[in-house]
């Protein structure tokens, strides 16, 4: 089972800059030694209040450079954000000079401001998504190409630096609406799915019409599926649960808020938003803690890791250990430790 670390370069409140990178890079650093196999960035625009990690493709070059062994991957790139050319020579640079250990993800991101910021209609997401994906598995792969689509045309273009890995790295799909789960399961490729917003009890059905979508296109090998979840260890349950309370429910009424700001920017479309947002705005913590999360004592995470494991055919998870970006970093080192001297070992 793979394990990977998620990462957001949080703001910690009131810390400057300089210290949300200082504190993430000895995470990072902890990461690589401790045996992580991944560590995955999110891409998050115009938020002070939430994270610095704005360009995930500049910070993975940064940790190719410091690291050896722990693969880097994107969680996830923002297709229609991008210029599809420029973000396949900025990919493959990374994954030369990371000697390979890049990994693709990808998605469209549900944050509407974010596309009103950078002037990109929102509506236009999934077309915008497809076809940029395309162009960069072109670019990728063929010597010479030509593209003449909706929002991109090129003429006889040559790709410098090919990437590391041949084909080309690895892609992995983020769904983000329920109708992306049949979408990713018929390019077949690798999925992404979140617990920390759609309860345990929802994703179940979701991998199932990922699956049957896989299956049906007739695709070769297993389905992949990978989880990221908020977690947090500690020597007890009480002090697991208490060292990350404040932060998990500062998370979930910020993504009240961010859904209800989607969801009044989306017009007609939104209702389904503006639905996840009362959820997360009422959300109580014991019931983030049965339907979310992974808190408490290695041995209690290890239980209900490989239940879900079983349940679920999880073949990896992206562990996010500081949700909400406000459990204190020491805290945050202890919690990792635990992940990779006591949780990790079971599942090799």
């Amino acid at each position: 089972m793979e394990f990977g670390m998620f990462h957001e370069f949080p703001t910690l409140g009131t810390r400057s800059h300089a210290e949300c990178f200082d504190e993430a890079w000895a995470q990072i650093d902890a990461a690589e030694a401790g045996g992580i196999d991944a560590l995955w960035l999110a891409e998050l625009h115009f938020a002070p209040e939430r994270s610095v990690l704005a360009a995930p493709l500049t910070i993975a070059s940064a940790i190719a450079a410091r690291t050896r062994r722990i693969r880097i991957g994107l969680a996830v790139q923002v297709l229609p954000l991008c210029h599809p050319l420029r973000l396949a020579e900025e990919a493959a640079t990374v994954d030369q000079i990371s000697r390979g250990r890049l990994i693709f993800g990808v998605g469209r991101s549900g944050v509407v401001a974010t596309y009103d910021a950078y002037g990109v209609p929102y509506n236009e997401s999934r077309d915008r998504f497809l076809e940029t994906l395309e162009i960069v598995r072109r670019a990728w792969t063929e010597p010479t190409f030509s593209h003449e689509g909706k929002h991109w045309r090129f003429k006889d273009v040559s790709l410098v630096p090919r990437p590391y890995q041949q084909p080309h790295p690895p892609i992995r799909m983020a769904a983000s609406t329920s109708e992306t789960y049949a979408m990713i399961g018929e390019l077949g490729l690798p999925i992404f799915v979140s617990a920390r917003t759609v309860p345990w009890s929802e994703l179940g059905p979701a991998i199932g019409r990922y699956r049957a979508a896989y299956a049906a296109a007739g695709h070769k090998g297993a389905a992949q599926i990978f989880v990221s979840v908020p977690i947090h260890l500690a020597e007890t349950d009480a002090q697991a649960r208490a060292e990350c309370e404040h932060s998990l429910l500062s998370f979930y009424r910020y993504q009240a808020r961010l859904q209800a700001d989607s969801a009044a920017r989306s017009g007609a479309a939104g209702a389904a938003r503006a639905q996840k947002a009362e959820r997360m705005k009422n959300l109580t913590y014991e019931e983030a803690r049965e339907n979310h999360l992974l808190v408490g004592t290695p041995a209690g995470v290890i239980a209900r890791l490989a239940a879900k494991r079983d349940e679920f055919g999880i073949d990896g998870i992206l562990a996010e250990m500081n949700c909400g970006g406000l459990i204190p970093h020491a805290q945050v080192m202890r919690s990792l430790q635990l992940l990779c001297s006591e949780v990790m070992p079971r599942f090799r």
